[in-house]
């Protein structure tokens, strides 16, 4: 079954190794470096430079959907055959964001809420960036129910670094 791992900045190279992914998420401020683990190829690594906000901010990059439709183009690409890690600073909005998004985008048949359900069990601190889940809506068509079964959920328990955490895939 297809795996995904999910993590802060400061565990990629641990989980990378642990899980013996051989594919990368990174979704981070554009002026923080990151530096690839040796198992993931570059073209098995997708950066996508954001900031971790829901509206408009000077000096800050707002997701847009040219950032979220590539993030689905580079997980539909995904073989699946070894574990996606995505991580972002603290591994609790962007990348559980992007985990929850990657998960509704390979998993077409499969409700919402369900996903958002198996996402709030795998994390309790996950808080999915709500912009982006609701620009992933758009893009998949899911007509409102992505960020409407985020809202259910509800914010996660607050932490300054999420543990982390695995995501199966159907």
């Amino acid at each position: 079954m297809p795996r995904l791992h999910v993590c802060s900045l400061f565990r990629i190279s641990e989980i990378t190794e642990a899980t013996g992914a051989k594919s990368l998420v990174t979704l981070i401020n554009r002026d923080i470096h990151v530096e690839r683990p040796p198992a993931i190829a570059p073209e098995r690594h997708l950066h996508v430079a954001i900031s971790d906000i829901c509206e408009a901010t000077e000096g800050h990059v707002l997701a847009d959907a040219g950032h979220v439709e590539t993030l689905i183009d580079f997980v539909r690409a995904w073989d699946r055959a070894q574990p996606l890690v995505i991580h972002c600073f603290a591994g609790v909005s962007r990348s559980t964001a992007a985990a929850y998004i990657t998960a509704c985008a390979l998993s077409p048949d499969t409700r919402e809420s369900e996903i958002a359900r198996r996402l709030r069990h795998a994390s309790p601190t996950a808080t999915p960036n709500a912009h982006l889940v609701g620009l992933a809506d758009r893009i998949l068509a899911r007509g409102g129910r992505m960020s409407a079964a985020i809202k259910q959920i509800g914010r996660g328990a607050d932490c300054i670094e999420a543990e982390p955490f695995a995501l199966d895939l159907n």
